[in-house]
């Protein structure tokens, strides 16, 4: 299932589950302990039961609201329903994966000053991971997103994100991983510069179960810019053009270092804007993947 966290104008927030085309059930309706995803993650673990079979007995013991998917997508003063979308949870650590790509290495390559590193990085065993953004820069679903005030080049990354939960992947939405080419270009040792800064990622709309997605290296991405409400850029790729798994990347992670549960997990990209292409204040940023939905956030100069 597909799992969508919502709140309304007064501040309350509920758990919503996508039972249905475009149709949500409110899981807080009728077990109003259950508010996050966390929290039906807890109870899987300590059950034995999956998250989804979980979620289906709840909803089946009581009589939940229903709530249209269309109606969230709105503002608070336009729907009907009174809830729209929030942040699908809380990641304590984002962290992210570089040159997970051909073309991501390419692009790198030609931006950098020391192009050699990322072809070295590109084929060697261990990855390029990176932390990159505490749980308050992480934006949700129309929020917007930043580009530093002292970058002369811009760009959004679009990205499958894993969650991961005592150790393991649990689950997947999508990333956007905000990036200063300019600063990552003079130098790498700027690399955290260029990656972590206020709003400098958003995930959403949605948290995606291993039944959902139960193959993440098979999945339709694209990228959409808007501005002016016209598009000027837009982008596809497929996540099977990834060079190193989501496996493989969470082994690494992991590797002499603890995570908290929830740490989300950003993968790559290999859709790049062209080098005459930068993001500008009042631009739109669309991602969708295959089985996550949209991901939609304006951006704001930080």
């Amino acid at each position: 299932m597909r799992y969508y966290r919502l709140v309304n104008s007064i501040g309350d927030v509920c758990l919503s589950a996508e039972t249905g085309e475009g149709i949500l059930e409110n899981i807080t309706s009728v077990e109003d302990e259950v508010t996050d995803i966390l929290d039906l993650m807890k109870a899987s673990f300590i059950s034995g039961e999956s998250i989804d079979d979980l979620t289906r007995r709840i909803l089946d013991s009581g009589d939940s609201e229903k709530i249209s998917l269309a109606e969230v997508t709105r503002s608070i003063s336009e729907t009907s329903s009174g809830w729209v979308l929030d942040r699908p949870f809380d990641p304590p650590e984002v962290w992210a994966a570089g040159v997970t790509y051909k073309n991501s290495e390419l692009e790198r390559r030609r931006e950098s000053d020391t192009p050699d590193i990322y072809s070295n990085v590109y084929n060697a065993d261990r990855p390029e991971v990176f932390f990159k953004s505490t749980s308050e820069r992480c934006m949700g679903p129309f929020d917007n997103v930043g580009i530093r005030s002292d970058s002369t080049w811009d760009a959004p990354e679009p990205e499958l994100a894993f969650v991961i939960y005592k150790g393991e992947i649990v689950g997947y939405t999508i990333g956007n991983d905000m990036s200063s080419r300019s600063i990552e270009g003079e130098n790498p040792l700027y690399l955290p510069q260029a990656k972590m800064f206020d709003n400098s990622c958003s995930i959403g709309p949605c948290f995606a179960t291993l039944e959902t997605i139960p193959n993440p290296q098979d999945l339709q991405v694209e990228c959409v810019i808007a501005r002016d409400e016209k598009e000027v850029f837009s982008g596809s790729t497929s996540t099977s053009e990834m060079a190193r798994t989501c496996e493989e990347i969470c082994e690494w992670l992991i590797k002499s270092n603890f995570v908290p549960d929830m740490t989300t997990v950003l993968t790559g990209t290999s859709i790049v804007p062209p080098p005459d292409f930068t993001l500008k204040e009042g631009d739109k940023v669309i991602i969708s993947i295959e089985n996550l939905g949209v991901l939609e956030n304006d951006v704001i100069e930080v």
